[in-house]
């Protein structure tokens, strides 16, 4: 331990002089003298004044202990530098610790100078530098390192504020070598560090150049992961200081874009978890992991500039996790933008003009989440108007053509949002190409954009019902049946949709492919309301009663009544209704029926066979052929031997309705009845009695966990 002039001062690292002794000396020195503090220059390190001599034989005597080396400091009586040459400094060397104490006095002497005569001492420690012929950005690293390694042990109070003044003056005119000598300091998390982070970001005069620094220190691709962690850690630390986003005004959108492409590079790093835990502002302690922290970030930045809702939004919506994910990343980018569409619109024109640039990029993270951040902001009807029409088509027709899927999904989402924000809705001829030739996608991303895109075509005033309606059919009726749930449930609510706008339009030229497309899907939306997805059943329940709205069938309130409790009565009647009403499409709807007899769901395989059951006892004899009947009865004969109960119990009451059917058409060859039914047949055929079912859906009263009758 070094003796000092106020007594014992702890041995720390280099450079470290106890600067809380310096300043009880400087106020006992004032209390003396009763005298206010000066407001002129203040007097430099080597122009002590005599008042002035213990200080700087505190420095002298700590930096000759600590360092060995014989820093020359002008003692008290010797004669003064000329203030008119402060660029003259001794010859001795100066170690990086002597900077630091020197620093660290002056701000002690400085604490009444404020702002001001601290930007001045900093100036002048410059000066005295570059006057030596040393690399200035070697000694502001040397100034920083004494601060990081003093602030702990200041008090609160001036002499913690002194000493940020003086980072904050030295940032003022070397921004970047202060940044430079902050960020490896930053990693692991410093409390010290921090702070100092906290209180450039406090002052108005410097946070905007140290942001700007951050921010190329962020962009910097080719440079280390620690040092791109370590400034996305920093920028959490200045945009969490209120008031601190008003220095980003004129980059914005720019820092906002280069956080959300870093997520997305994260995203793909192989060293990155697909879904890593997402930190919380609530929780104590630094964020774990380098998307954490792009993600602390991009919240500041957010709430601070107003935009709390957007941050809310994301939260609810799971746009956060989203964000961080390999497969997830681009919808979180979507999310966000639609958050900010609807919450943060003051911001749309800025991120517009900067994504343009970016839609071209080399890079695919970037290009990607320009791309998708493009998607999303045209759901705002004031920003997709800063480019014309035909351009942002063409732009979107151009992604189709693409070899990557994920490329035309966007585009594809992107061509929805253009039909969505338009009056009238104009270049139909070029938009149904694209989405129509989109159904047939492998990719279930594709086909659920282009039927969401469609709907939203249909929605518009003056839509193509009637081109739609002759070209959705071969396209439509696969997408009923599809392995997604999600694209089931759009598809069915597309034919709803279609549907409802062509209620009022069934003339001729209109009524023949709108009621052949109707006919052709009525078996499986009758299924599907016993599909295992509740988005897809309910969206069947709906199309259904669009569909007899329109065609005038009168059965609404027995298909509700399927639907919400699978009533075996309600289905016999609807079935009753629909072969009275098409006779002659009894043999397609059986055939429909018969191939959901194979379905891998329990609940499809029994639906389709207490339908073949109904469908075939209210048929007359004469409408379906034999050989339609021989190949219900076989396929109904191996499902009695399903595992599941009810299917089989199911079965075996459908295959006895089949069996009567051929009975009173006369014994076919070839299909084995009971032995009952060859010697004693009936006049009429009684009706078919099921089981209640297992699979019975709650109503949507339960569901909602309201009073109501429930089913197991």
């Amino acid at each position: 331990m070094a003796r000092g002039v106020w007594g014992w001062v702890p041995e720390m690292p280099m450079g470290a002089l106890t600067l809380t002794a310096v300043a009880e000396g400087i106020r006992a020195r004032q209390g003396r003298s009763r005298e206010p503090p000066s407001t002129g220059p203040q007097p430099e390190p080597w122009e002590l004044k005599p008042e002035a001599e213990p200080q700087a034989q505190a420095i002298a005597t700590h930096s000759e202990t600590e360092s060995g080396c014989g820093a020359t400091i002008p003692e008290a009586g010797s004669e003064p530098r000329s203030p008119e040459r402060p660029h003259q400094v001794p010859q001795s060397s100066w170690e990086e610790g002597v900077l630091a104490d020197l620093a660290l006095y002056t701000a002690a002497c400085l604490e009444e100078a404020g702002f001001a005569g601290t930007q001045a001492t900093a100036l002048t420690l410059s000066s005295a530098l570059e006057a030596r012929g040393e690399r200035l950005e070697d000694q502001v690293h040397a100034l920083v390192r004494g601060l990081l390694a003093q602030v702990p042990s200041l008090a609160e109070g001036r002499p913690r504020r002194a000493a940020l003044r003086v980072l904050s003056a030295l940032a003022l005119e070397h921004a970047r070598d202060v940044v430079c000598a902050l960020l490896p300091r930053s990693l692991p998390p410093d409390r010290a560090a921090a702070e100092l982070w906290r209180s450039l970001s406090c002052n108005q005069r410097v946070n905007g150049q140290v942001l700007v620094q951050l921010l190329w220190a962020l962009k910097g691709a080719s440079g280390p992961e620690p040092q791109t962690l370590a400034a996305t850690r920093a920028l959490g630390e200045m945009l969490a200081v209120s008031g601190c986003v008003g220095a980003t005004r004129g980059f914005y959108s720019h820092l906002l874009l280069t956080l959300v492409t870093q997520l997305h590079k994260l995203a793909r790093s192989p060293r990155s978890p697909d879904m890593p835990k997402i930190w919380v502002l609530s929780h104590r302690g630094p964020p774990h992991s380098h998307a954490s922290c792009a993600v602390e970030a991009l919240k500041a930045l957010l709430t601070g500039d107003g935009g709390r809702m957007v941050v809310t939004c994301m939260e609810q919506a799971g746009g956060w996790r989203r964000l961080v994910g390999a497969h997830t990343h681009l919808e979180g980018v979507l999310l966000l933008a639609s958050a900010m569409v609807a919450h943060a619109d003051h911001h749309l024109r800025g991120l517009f003009a900067d994504l343009l640039p970016r839609l071209r990029s080399a890079d695919d993270p970037q290009r990607l989440t320009a791309m998708a951040f493009f998607t999303g902001l045209l759901q705002s009807r004031p920003t997709a108007r800063l480019l014309r029409e035909e351009v942002i088509l063409e732009r979107l027709l151009t992604w189709q053509g693409d070899p990557e899927p994920t490329v035309r999904w966007l585009g594809l989402l992107g061509l929805g949002h253009l039909a969505l924000n338009r009056r009238k809705v104009r270049h139909v001829s070029a938009l149904l190409p694209a989405l129509l030739g989109a159904l047939g996608e492998g990719d279930a991303r594709l086909v659920g954009a282009a039927l969401g895109a469609l709907k939203r075509l249909l929605l518009r005033p003056r839509a193509p019902v009637r081109l739609l309606s002759s070209e959705l059919g071969p396209r439509l009726r696969p997408l009923l049946d599809h392995t997604r749930d999600s694209v089931r449930a759009s598809a069915v609510g597309l034919l709803g949709t279609l549907v409802r706008r062509g209620r009022g339009m069934l003339r001729l030229g209109l009524r023949g492919p709108l009621r052949k497309l109707v006919l052709q899907s009525l078996v499986p939306l009758l299924l599907r309301l016993h599909d295992p997805s509740p988005d897809a059943a309910e969206s069947s329940e709906w199309t259904l009663a669009r569909c007899d709205q329109a065609f005038c069938w009168g059965m609404l309130e027995e298909m509700v009544t399927v639907a919400r409790y699978d009533s075996p009565e309600a289905l016999s009647h609807v079935c009753r209704r629909l072969v009275q009403r098409y006779p002659g499409h009894v043999p397609n709807f059986l055939s429909q029926t018969q191939g959901y007899l194979r379905s891998p769901h329990d609940p499809l395989r029994r639906a389709a066979a207490v339908l073949i059951g109904f469908l075939v006892h209210h048929a007359s004899p004469g409408c379906v052929n034999q050989d339609l009947l021989d190949s219900l009865f076989h396929d109904l004969g191996r499902l009695q031997n399903d595992p599941e109960p009810a299917v089989a119990a199911a079965a075996h009451v459908s295959a006895q309705q089949v069996a009567l059917l051929a009975r009173s058409r006369g014994r076919p060859r070839g299909l084995r009845l009971p032995r009952l039914l060859r010697l004693a047949p009936r006049p009429a055929r009684p009706p078919p009695v099921f089981a209640n079912s297992p699979f019975q859906r709650r109503s949507l009263a339960g569901r909602w966990g309201c009073s109501g009758p429930c089913r197991a």
